[in-house]
């Protein structure tokens, strides 16, 4: 991975205690995206991982509601790629798909509409942060609904104590930045 591309990006992470609720440390990517050469650096990052661990096998990038929303297109543009949306309940027209998942403080519901992808087609999940895991299986059960190959999940951050990579069993999963 190129070195100070990623120390771009890290500089561009802050950190709110107790946010929010006490206990929990915030990771916060909006110096991130506030700052267009730290942003660009996270695409290129990420896409050079796809294109290197792929090459040229990926059909979609799937960005997730709603922060996945931010990286998703760039990175489909940068991998020359189509981005589907899997979005929280509610939020699509016409037929959907869903899949529920428990939160840390509750139950939300992901869904896809039925016709974003056809059986077999190879996709790559993108969201800003992984936690405990949950949005992210839901994302790739949702998918396997509609019968697309989930190939690999990204993310820009990942809380490795929540130990949320565990809940992708097989799936491979790749984070920018992790943090503790």
């Amino acid at each position: 991975m190129a070195e100070p591309e990623l120390q771009l990006v890290a500089r561009r992470i802050r950190s709110f205690p107790d946010f929010p609720i006490p206990g929990v440390l915030f990771r916060d990517i909006s110096p991130l995206l506030k700052d267009p050469d730290s942003f660009r650096a996270s695409i290129r990052l990420l896409a050079s991982h796809l294109k290197s661990t792929h090459g040229s096998k990926i059909d979609y990038i799937a960005g997730l509601d709603s922060r996945g929303f931010l990286f998703g297109p760039s990175l489909a543009q940068e991998l020359g790629l189509g981005c589907v949306l899997i979005r929280k309940r509610g939020k699509l027209p016409g037929p959907t798909v869903s899949a529920s998942y428990a939160l840390e403080y509750g139950k939300a519901e992901l869904e896809i509409q039925k016709d974003a992808l056809e059986p077999g087609q190879r996709v790559v999940v993108v969201d800003d942060l992984l936690a405990t895991g949950g949005t992210m299986r839901a994302a790739c059960e949702l998918l396997g609904q509609l019968r697309a190959e989930v190939v690999e999940c990204v993310s820009l951050v990942e809380l490795t104590s929540l130990k949320g990579r565990e809940k992708l069993g097989p799936v491979p999963f790749f984070s920018l930045l992790q943090y503790e």
